[in-house]
């Protein structure tokens, strides 16, 4: 009897933090699945294998949105009507989805089928000079392009002088990270997630840049301000 006793009083014992532990613990079933792979992570990745471009635009459309208003955010770039929603918000979602995400698609999807079945070292690193060498170029380009559209730009010649300062120092960041995520992807990630993955990577350094692009541009204003203010004293 006092065997028993003692498991009964184990086990209706309360854990320290056991509630806490069971709402995290629920919360990562929800969002992986776990065993019964009916979370939002497996729903999302059964998405990506059925209706993969459609996945993938709403994907970059919300990441390109939601950069946007970050890096406003961060920058305390606020729009003429007192907040940092702007009409560069939606003008970033449709380029996510509708520009980069099929661009994205139809790059990757040819980097694949080049390398399909090569799994030698020798195979891993032409993939990677081909990423660095073509398909990113490819990107970079279209990305300066598009920024320099939503800004406003609307000539050949604005275009063209927006991509030729920016394309080297976007290939420079290019170069540092495309190497480490496709090697990363090589490794870890199955073929129908590279698309959504490299999307995550581009998100988190197109908000570093847009933040930085931001707050030089709101420097500059301040400081051309500042010297008209000065000039009207004089």
């Amino acid at each position: 009897m006092s065997v028993k006793f003692e498991k009964e009083t184990v086990r209706d014992a309360p854990i320290p933090g056991g509630r806490r532990t069971d709402i995290a613990h629920e919360v990562g079933e929800r969002l992986t699945g776990g065993k019964s792979q009916t979370g939002y992570l497996a729903a999302y990745l059964q998405q990506l294998q059925s209706n993969p471009l459609r996945t993938k635009m709403l994907t970059s459309g919300s990441l390109a949105a939601l950069q946007e208003l970050l890096a406003s955010y961060i920058a305390k770039d606020i729009s003429k009507h007192g907040h940092y929603f702007s009409s560069r918000v939606p003008k970033m979602a449709a380029y996510g989805a509708f520009v980069s995400a099929p661009l994205g698609h139809l790059l990757i999807s040819i980097l694949q089928r080049m390398f399909a079945g090569r799994t030698s070292l020798r195979a891993k690193i032409l993939q990677i000079l081909v990423s660095n060498l073509i398909i990113s170029p490819i990107q970079n380009t279209v990305y300066l392009t598009s920024m320099a559209v939503i800004a406003g730009a609307r000539t050949f010649h604005q275009v063209s002088a927006t991509v030729r300062a920016g394309f080297l120092p976007v290939m420079k960041v290019s170069w540092v990270t495309s190497p480490l995520a496709l090697a990363f992807a090589q490794k870890f990630l199955p073929e129908h997630t590279w698309v959504p993955f490299f999307n995550i990577i581009a998100f988190v350094i197109g908000t570093y840049i847009n933040t930085h692009t931001k707050k030089k541009r709101l420097t500059a204003l301040r400081k051309k301000a500042s010297q008209k203010t000065n000039q009207s004293y004089l």
